[in-house]
Formats: structure tokens, C-alpha cells, sequence
């Protein structure tokens, strides 16, 4: 999702030679692929937007996957993006590296100073670990590795399986579901009081090609929209965008995760940035791209 709306970011801006490998081309976890990919493209500018990711019962069920798939990536082409001479890097990580529960809005100086949700804490941890082995290269070798932490995303060729994906992406397909069958109800996990910030991904790959150009710091920069919603408001608006009008039921059984995760984005609006797609434009488009790209069953 995130790759592919950097592609398109670039694209529009007329940005040529972009060298893009997708999974079945590169295994990333694959030390000496990574290195021999590196030594034969030497890549100018590199943008690590590649991870292992999924919502709470992914991170529940894979905690070994999501913290050694992530080292290895992440480690694997930092420091091949080194050892070539990579003139910058951007690290995408995220904003679950913050506490639990952080001051809000969260400040980057949030970063280690409190316990981590534990829904998502292997997740975490990886990409905590991502942050600092950027700055230690930067501190040590005199890099230009930079550290992006984004909110929560969506968008066109987002993760629409119910074992692995996000809330957003998994109320759209499950609201498209109980509309197609004529169901009268759609369970929703947890209480719906958590509260989440949302960020269209074509929002966060503007962001992205700002920084690349304006930001030079090894300090973490948060990308977020600024503005949060409840789980229960954000599922009122995708059923209302999809169409589907019966009741929403909550299951109390499963976690809320993390209360509340809104991003301080004080550092990147200076520099002259904001995000120009409201949470139910970017919904509408997503559900849009949902029914001409989802295998329907």
C-alpha cells in the first residue's frame, strides 16, 4: 500500500530511473540478496517503506514473526543502503513505538518513556530497533538516515484480510459483506471508545517526498492528520459510506488495544505540510477501489 502510493507520488511529480522490487523479485529477510541488489543498483535515495504488518490479532498471533521478520528487513538493507553509499534514506516506522499511554498529542519526545501496548509490542520493538540503528549509523558514520513515524493508514491496495488487517480496511470489507448478504448486524471488536487518527496514504507519500527534500535531522518526525475518531465513530462511517444500515454490535470480549493514539505533528506542519483528503473523502475512495479490486465471493 505504502510503496505503491510512493510510486505514484513520484510518478506525478516526473521523477524517473525509480528502482522498485517487490517481494517476489527481493526477498528482503535474505541478507546476501539484499547485499547483492544493492552493489549491482547502487541506489542513490532509498525510501524503506517494507514490513511485516497487521492489526491486533496478526500481532497476537505472529509476536515472533512481526519482531524477527522486521529486524531482518530493516537491518539487512540499512546497512546495505551504508555499505553502498546510500546519499539518504527514509525509514518508515510507526506510530505504535509510542507508550501506551503517551501524552496526547504525542510528541516525538514521547519515544521510551513508558511501556508499550502489548497487543502490538514485538511490532513495536522492531521498529524501535529500526530508529536507533538509523541514528547510530548516522551518529557514527555521518549517514543521512532519516526516521518517519506515520499514523494509522488507508488507502488503495490496502490489506483487506480479516486475519491480518487493520480496523479500517476490515469495518469496510465487513460492512460490504453484511450489506451483500442482507445481514442485519456487524460485530465490532472491543468497546468502540478507543480513539484513532487516520492518514490517507497518498497524504503520507506527499508527506514523504517533502522530508526527502526539506528534512535532514536523525530526530524521529511524526506524519498524522491531526484529528482523531472513536472505533464506534469511524464504524458509523463506513457503514453509512457503504451502505449497510443495520445495527453495530460490540464485542466486548476483544481488546480495544492502545485508548487513544493521536500524533503530535507540530515539526512537519512547520516545515509546511498538511494532509489534504478528509477521513471520509479517503474512505469513499478506498471503498471505490475496494469494489473494482476485491475478489468478490
Amino acid at each position: 500500500m505504502v510503496g505503491s502510493a510512493l510510486v505514484r507520488r513520484l510518478e506525478a511529480e516526473r521523477f524517473t530511473n525509480l528502482l522498485t522490487r517487490d517481494r517476489s523479485h527481493l526477498d528482503l529477510s535474505d541478507e546476501s540478496a539484499v547485499a547483492k541488489f544493492f552493489a549491482e543498483a547502487r541506489p542513490d535515495i532509498v525510501i524503506l517503506a517494507a514490513a511485516n504488518v497487521g492489526g491486533i490479532k496478526a500481532n497476537n498471533d505472529f509476536p515472533v514473526e512481526f519482531l524477527l521478520d522486521n529486524l531482518r528487513i530493516q537491518n539487512n538493507v540499512i546497512r546495505s543502503a551504508y555499505q553502498t553509499g546510500v546519499r539518504k534514506l527514509l525509514f518508515l516506522g510507526s506510530s505504535c513505538i509510542y507508550p501506551k499511554l503517551a501524552p496526547q498529542p504525542i510528541p516525538e519526545s514521547a519515544l521510551l518513556t513508558g511501556p508499550l501496548e502489548s497487543t502490538n509490542e514485538p511490532y513495536a520493538i522492531a521498529k524501535i530497533a529500526g530508529i536507533k540503528l538509523c541514528q547510530a549509523y548516522t551518529r557514527e558514520y555521518g549517514t543521512n538516515f532519516i526516521s518517519v513515524m506515520p499514523t494509522n493508514l488507508y488507502g488503495p491496495n490496502d490489506n483487506f484480510d480479516l486475519e491480518t488487517s487493520h480496523v479500517l480496511a476490515a469495518l469496510l470489507r465487513k460492512a460490504h459483506e453484511a450489506k451483500s448478504r442482507n445481514e442485519n448486524k456487524l460485530i465490532v471488536w472491543g468497546t468502540g471508545e478507543s480513539r484513532r487518527e487516520f492518514l490517507h496514504v497518498d497524504d503520507l507519500a506527499a508527506a514523504c517526498l517533502l522530508l526527502l527534500e526539506k528534512y535532514d535531522s536523525a530526530e524521529i518526525i511524526n506524519i498524522g492528520s491531526g484529528e482523531d475518531v472513536t472505533i464506534r465513530e469511524l464504524a458509523k462511517l463506513v457503514c453509512d459510506v457503504v451502505g449497510f444500515d443495520g445495527e453495530l454490535v460490540w464485542d466486548k470480549t476483544k481488546p480495544d488495544g492502545t485508548p487513544r493514539k493521536l500524533l503530535d505533528v507540530t515539526r512537519i506542519r512547520v516545515l509546511g505540510w498538511q494532509p489534504t483528503i478528509p477521513l471520509r473523502k479517503g474512505i469513499e475512495q478506498t471503498h471505490e477501489w475496494f469494489l473494482a479490486n476485491w475478489p468478490q465471493k
